[in-house]
């Protein structure tokens, strides 16, 4: 599936709500929660992370992964959280105004004026 514009940096920053995680337990977290609807390659999720840090909205810090590999961990900081609440609300009017859009006259019509 492929992702609409502005989405990528929110579900990043709510994989990351509840606990740190590398990049590849951002992806996998994604995959799971999504049915394997959102399917990151490295090369998507790595510079978005970048990204994230360079903003202040995501802090980082080396340490081993499950396999013991050198791994960055990533967790939300105080102004991703605030970030993430922002967007959230902003998405849920999205979807809310788009499903009154797209159900307009499947239940019955207005009639014309």
């Amino acid at each position: 599936m492929d992702l609409l514009p502005g989405t990528l940096d929110l579900l990043i920053l709510r994989a990351l709500r509840w606990e740190p995680t590398h990049g590849h337990g951002v992806a996998v977290w994604l995959r799971l929660v999504t049915d394997g609807q959102v399917d990151l390659p490295e090369g998507t999720l790595r510079p978005a992370l970048q990204r994230l840090e360079k903003q202040g909205l995501i802090s980082g810090e080396w340490g081993p992964s499950e396999k013991n590999r050198r791994a960055r961990h990533f967790q939300l900081t105080s102004l991703g959280r605030q970030r993430f609440r922002e967007e959230a609300d902003r998405w849920g009017k999205y979807v809310e105004v788009m499903d009154r859009v797209l159900g307009y006259g499947a239940t019955g019509s207005i009639r014309s004026r």
